[in-house]
């Protein structure tokens, strides 16, 4: 089961965090905390700020003001290159297009996370075919993006995500470009993770995701969040 959040470490928090685009305002005094083992949906109409929340969670973007600290770092205190090697130890992303490299097969792609932080290829390899395995696509691990379905593309990048144990898994649309199979398959691997204690944040437009994988959800409008409520799984 996953971990009860009420007595776990705060792995995600933003307080009053804004954001400007010139005029425009994306993030207007956003605050938000996420503790171990919780899976979050995040869910709101275009244009409300769930992309820039996302973008300043994994560190890709900075507020025009307020405080992002993730997995215990202020994220403000870390320069661009700081940024880079945070978000490949301690965040993993799983984007709704996959985001592959089309010229490696799906071993390479998977360990390649891992050679980033300076890992030796043969333990990244060694590690990746692991997750290939648990993912149930070991067998395809010398095929290239372009030859994968759309589901074993998102169980590439899951792995790929789960490479160096992030303290927060970011999926963003995750089942947005799967057939209807494909995307039950993969909500069902998003919530085994939430079951042995992966931290999720899933930004989403399909309330039966939400439902599916989240024990809460966190409704943002102009901005702000504008609700939270605690959710019981659907079956």
């Amino acid at each position: 089961m996953a971990m009860e959040p009420g007595t776990q470490q705060v792995v995600v928090q933003l307080e009053d965090v804004h954001k400007s685009y010139g005029d425009a305002s994306a993030l207007n005094g956003m605050s938000l905390e996420i503790r171990a083992g919780e899976a979050v949906a995040v869910m709101g109409p275009s244009g409300c700020g769930k992309s820039t929340l996302l973008n300043m969670v994994a560190g890709l973007d900075r507020p025009t003001s307020g405080l992002v600290r993730v997995a215990g770092q202020d994220l403000s205190q870390l320069k661009e290159t700081g940024l880079a090697l945070f978000r490949r130890r301690h965040v993993g992303m799983i984007f709704q297009f996959f985001n592959l490299i089309d010229d490696l097969p799906a071993l390479d792609n998977v360990a390649l996370a891992a050679q980033l932080t300076g890992t030796s290829a043969r333990q990244a390899r060694r590690r990746a075919l692991e997750l290939l395995e648990e993912l149930g696509i070991a067998g395809r691990k010398d095929v290239y993006p372009a030859a994968l379905s759309g589901g074993e593309r998102q169980r590439v990048a899951v792995a790929r995500a789960l490479m160096n144990r992030p303290a927060l898994l970011l999926a963003d649309e995750p089942t947005g470009a799967l057939d209807s199979r494909s995307g039950e398959q993969v909500m069902d691997l998003l919530i085994d993770l939430n079951q042995i204690g992966q931290t999720l944040l899933i930004v989403t437009h399909d309330p039966n995701l939400a439902t599916r994988c989240a024990s809460r959800l966190v409704e943002v409008a102009d901005g702000q969040v504008a609700r939270e409520s605690a959710l019981e799984r659907t079956a």
